[in-house]
């Protein structure tokens, strides 16, 4: 059985989680729940990237210890993430000095014993925003292009990690026809090469302890704290307890692993991070998967604009799986996204009301009002939901999650044309109850494919419906098997549940 290990950007708990953070664990999910589904192990990690000065200075700013800011915000995230029913497995915290620095401090000695760190004083520009240092050209008239600041001019003897080296190295495990590490979708990998292309400098990674004295203290150094990029990319180990007597190496050796990040941060997990492993003697990971920005309105989120989307507003108003829908629906992998109430509101009418929960309401409704018992024959759908399941499984597979779930709703609307075309309502005897027949099947078929991307709802159509299968649905051991894709496997299911509506409307 393949095993799949991925894990997403820990986030910054230095304020309450955002749309970016909601959009890049749901993509992360859908991954991992459809990995599971075709029969995959899978392990799922999310996390907190506690440490740093971003942290320290909002505490300050606070009045507040760095500690009691974490925790207050992190548990934050793990409640939205649980509440969006994020499958994932564990939730690092890289303040934990338990279960995470161990691994960071084995990881830097390894580097250090194989001569890969050098102390040396450096003077250059420093992003807080982004906790690293930048060149002039990175910024754009003297700002930081990210977060609109201008950096400070720092002066401090740290410890470098010397990734010139490993130049040549990068290209190699990055080479877009023979590397090992594979960017998707493939154009994102164009923009990390072409940086590569620009040669590699050393990397600072500890800060003097009079900037920074909130991190993981760098080994036999009081005066020295561990830099960020060391700190947090380390955790995607620590959360397998790696280096320690009670690591779950398999999870990473004997697994394909997927890393879910932002392009903003594209490059560190591309060229930083693979270096990193590659000098501790640690295998690269296989995929690196590049989500884009979403923005609100066509622009940027922005307090100072009001335009900032509150995720647990939107999960207020409709709910948790049409949230799931519209992200998965609306934002190809790798594009930048929009996250639009006006649009929001006219899919879910469209695509979750009117289409998918209408076709089950009538097929449902019919079912029930005359008590019709199922009856499993061969139907002209059956070739389209056949071809659906190829459309379905080649887009899962490719990532191109957005093609997917049209699939599932390219059933949906073609359940309810044909309702409407051999008018279903005014049929009678055998005829009416092989349709109908047909029709729940489709919807079976439907709720299926929807598992992956809104697993409640998925649920509750098939609980209407009355599938054989209906209570391991939602279990990370189910499987939809190859019987399960064929029309009319399912022969045992003969009655339907008790129709109810599955999306109601919104009062706005």
């Amino acid at each position: 059985m393949p095993r799949q290990y991925i894990h997403t950007a820990i986030d910054f708990p230095n304020a309450a989680p955002h749309m970016g953070h909601v959009m890049e664990k749901v993509l992360a999910d859908v991954m991992a729940r459809w990995f599971r589904l075709r029969g995959d192990e899978v392990r799922l990690h999310v996390g907190a990237d506690e440490n740093g000065i971003k942290i320290q200075q909002t505490a300050e700013a606070l009045g507040m210890t760095p500690q009691e800011l974490v925790d207050r915000n992190s548990p934050l995230f793990e409640e939205l993430f649980r509440r969006l029913n994020i499958s994932f497995d564990y939730f690092i915290r890289t303040s934990d000095p338990k279960r995470h620095w161990p691994t960071v401090v084995a990881l830097w000695n390894r580097l250090k014993e194989g001569g890969f760190l050098e102390k040396r004083t450096y003077a250059g520009l420093y992003c807080t925003g982004c906790e690293r240092f930048v060149t002039e050209k990175d910024l754009v008239d003297g700002l930081c292009p990210d977060h609109r600041q201008r950096p400070e001019v720092v002066k401090e003897e740290n410890w470098f990690f010397l990734l010139s080296r490993k130049q040549d190295a990068m290209k190699k495990l990055l080479h877009p026809k023979t590397g090992t590490y594979t960017m998707v979708p493939s154009w994102r990998g164009n923009e990390v090469l072409s940086f590569l292309e620009g040669g590699l400098a050393d990397v600072s990674f500890s800060r003097s302890k009079e900037t920074l004295y909130w991190g993981v203290p760098v080994p036999n150094e009081p005066d020295q704290v561990m830099y960020v990029w060391c700190d947090n990319l380390t955790s995607y180990l620590s959360s397998l307890g790696f280096f320690t007597d009670h690591e779950m190496r398999e999870w990473w050796d004997d697994a394909e692993i997927t890393d879910v990040i932002g392009k903003d941060i594209a490059r560190f997990h591309a060229i930083n991070w693979p270096a990193m492993l590659q000098c501790a003697g640690v295998k690269t990971p296989e995929r690196l998967l590049i989500h884009g920005f979403i923005t609100s309105d066509g622009q940027k989120m922005s307090k100072t604009l009001g335009n900032v989307v509150v995720p647990s507003d939107v999960l207020d108003l409709y709910g948790v799986d049409p949230l799931r829908f519209y992200l998965s629906h609306e934002i190809p992998v790798g594009n930048d996204g929009d996250f639009s109430w006006k649009r929001f509101g006219e899919l879910y009418d469209a695509k979750l009301r009117n289409q998918l929960g209408n076709l089950l309401n009538r097929v449902m409704v019919l079912l029930k009002k005359e008590e019709i018992p199922l009856a499993h024959t061969k139907h002209a759908l059956r070739h389209e939901a056949a071809l659906r399941w190829e459309d379905f499984q080649k887009a899962m597979n490719a990532f191109e999650f957005h093609l997917a779930i049209q699939a599932a709703f390219d059933l949906s609307q073609s359940g309810n044309v044909y309702i409407d075309v051999h008018k279903l309502w005014a049929k009678k005897g055998q005829e009416k109850a092989e349709e109908l027949s047909a029709l729940a099947e489709l919807l079976r078929h439907i709720s299926l494919m929807l598992l992956p991307f809104m697993p409640e709802t998925a649920q509750k159509i098939s609980k209407q419906l009355n599938v054989p299968y209906i209570h391991r649905m939602l279990e990370k051991n189910f499987v939809i098997t190859d019987a399960m894709k064929e029309w009319g496997s399912q022969k045992e299911w003969k009655r339907v549940g008790e129709p109810e509506i599955l999306f109601a409307p919104i009062e706005k």
